[in-house]
């Protein structure tokens, strides 16, 4: 097979999986016109239309159906037969693609990017960071980054930090008007900040715990967001009380921005976890991953496993 067969055909089943030459095109690392032309030459070789274009979609034809069915096992076993050699290599190589939620690719991916990379010179990291509910495995992911509570039981995780606690806050500003809640219920009478997950597109009601109590609130306000961090600063600049994970929350609480309130009240969640199918081979750059957070936690000795509502664990300590 020459290059540019392979190249092409790459090229085709992205399209054909995406349904969009930007979004491919994006994928691939290449100019959408540079795409189209791939495709165009990739047609006039093999004497076939494989897919119909308009202005607002891509389709398959029948001959690009029949395309993609053989074509796809094919270059997943080029793909088999790469990872294969990469086993007898000293250091691994090889791209590894990664779905993370974005508040984990800041707080939880992003310090160890460095030490990781530098590491493994050999391997190409891709982080796509969304809130989205993305399928790792027909997204063609290796691994994802995700709170437990979102990932599917069949996937394998491997904790990357301990649990966390859902608070509420709001900033000296915004207090200075408005008398801090002394219990949940007082929470609908302020503006409280809302968000629209991006995961299910609800908007969820805020849970709260103190021992065996437990509460959920249905709250409202002037203002509603479908990003955390916008949240935060929102409520730094005294928007309204938001509902965040305490690890958000901390740094802006000691230097006096934001103050925590119903300090007996918060809801626990389970920490982050990367996260991928037992089904497949695990390929070399993704065991380099794994290989690394075992070391990390064991050098900073999260010693107790703290316990999680979701997925087989496996095996590995929690990070303080």
């Amino acid at each position: 097979m020459r290059d540019p067969e392979l190249a092409e055909f790459t090229a085709f089943v992205a399209v054909a999986e995406q349904r969009n030459f930007t979004r491919a095109a994006a994928q691939l690392g290449m100019a959408p016109s540079t795409l189209s032309q791939t495709i165009r030459a990739l047609e006039a070789r093999l004497g076939v239309r494989l897919l119909n274009r308009t202005t607002r979609s891509v389709a398959l034809t029948g001959a690009g159906e029949r395309f993609l069915a053989e074509l796809r096992p094919a270059l997943e076993g080029i793909g088999r037969a790469v990872e294969a050699v990469n086993d007898f290599r000293d250091t691994p190589m090889g791209h590894l693609r990664l779905s993370v939620s974005r508040a984990a690719s800041l707080y939880v991916m992003a310090p160890m990017l460095g030490p990781f990379l530098a590491a493994h010179p050999a391997i190409t990291l891709e982080i796509v960071a969304d809130d989205a509910h993305i399928d790792i495995v027909s997204g063609r992911f290796d691994a994802g980054v995700r709170i437990g509570e979102m990932i599917e039981q069949d996937m394998i995780a491997v904790r990357l930090t301990s649990d966390f606690r859902m608070v509420t806050v709001a900033s000296p500003d915004y207090l200075a008007y408005t008398p801090a809640p002394a219990t949940p219920d007082d929470l609908r009478r302020h503006n409280c900040i809302r968000h629209r997950s991006t995961w299910d597109g609800g908007v969820h009601p805020w849970e709260l715990e103190r021992g065996n109590e437990h509460v959920e609130l249905t709250v409202d306000g002037q203002l509603v967001v479908n990003d955390l961090h916008l949240a935060l600063y929102a409520a730094r600049h005294g928007a309204g009380v938001a509902y965040l994970p305490d690890t958000f929350v901390s740094p802006h609480v000691q230097t006096g921005q934001l103050v925590r309130l119903l300090e007996a009240w918060s809801l626990r969640r389970s920490g982050v976890f990367l996260y991928y199918s037992g089904r497949r081979q695990i390929p070399a750059p993704l065991q380099a991953l794994i290989a690394f957070v075992r070391r990390r936690a064991d050098e900073q000795r999260g010693a107790v496993r703290v316990p999680c509502k979701r997925p087989p664990v496996e095996g590995d300590p929690a990070l303080p």
